[in-house]
């Protein structure tokens, strides 16, 4: 399944589903543009697509401040944008009975879907042009709302509607624009959320597993192929059976 001569711009690059992703893009032989806040975490995951033997372009920045820069340092390195994975998002505690629904809501409306409408849209013009394809890294947290994570699945819900409302207008351009839903997933987004390890959550699924990033990242491969070039508008859940239980 080779990308060569694709050029594949990930947000969330440095760590997680958006470092594998970047990694087995690299490694089928893609331009990748890796997009992240940690830029120690950056040059790492950079050296391991280089080892597949193209040195991938890091942009340091911030997807809810520098989107438009984003998409332009990618321009101006390869000319072009096939692939867009739009995967930075983050995960906040809050709920309506202890008073923080509202401060989590406004930070993740605007990381987790405001900066995806709006790096489509500057990416838009670009993706017509090569008839490439979009891909939104969503979650079953958008299907069903997590405990004391209300904010956090309406963005998600928010975000599963957009994907089908970007894909009936960007359609007749030849661009395809899907989601993937994860169920829980080793990655470091616990952490930053001040939560448990994630195999507490390993009996909530039908599996009794939690899923490794690269997992997720050989599905978005998939997607963003030309082997899916029929579908669009769509949402794939890997998620262990969670949404079973």
């Amino acid at each position: 399944m080779s990308f060569t001569n694709k050029v594949v711009l990930i947000t969330g690059g440095s760590s997680g589903i958006g470092a594998s992703t970047a990694i087995i893009f690299a490694r089928e032989a893609a331009n990748v543009a890796i997009v992240g806040r940690n830029e120690i975490k950056l040059s790492k995951i950079a050296a391991e697509c280089e080892k597949f033997g193209k040195k991938p372009l890091v942009i340091a920045a911030d997807v809810t401040k520098d989107a438009k820069r984003i998409v332009d340092e990618t321009i101006a390195a390869f000319g072009k944008v096939d692939v867009l994975i739009n995967n930075a998002g983050i995960l906040r505690l809050g709920a309506i009975a202890d008073g923080k629904l509202i401060e989590s809501y406004d930070a993740l409306m605007d990381t987790n879907l405001r900066s995806v409408m709006n790096m489509t849209m500057l990416a838009a013009p670009h993706l017509k042009t090569t008839k490439g394809n979009i891909i939104n890294i969503s979650s079953v947290g958008g299907y069903k709302p997590p405990p004391h994570m209300t904010a956090y699945g309406v963005s998600k819900a928010a975000l599963n509607h957009f994907t089908k409302a970007a894909a009936i207008e960007l359609a007749p351009s030849g661009v395809r624009v899907n989601a993937v839903s994860p169920g829980p997933v080793k990655t470091d987004i616990m952490e930053y959320a001040g939560l448990a390890s994630w195999d507490l959550l390993k009996p909530t699924t039908a599996l009794e597993r939690v899923a490794e990033p690269e997992e997720i990242a050989e599905l978005l491969l998939f997607l963003a192929s030309d082997k899916a070039i029929s579908i669009t508008g769509s949402n794939y859940v890997s998620d262990n059976g969670y949404l079973l239980k």
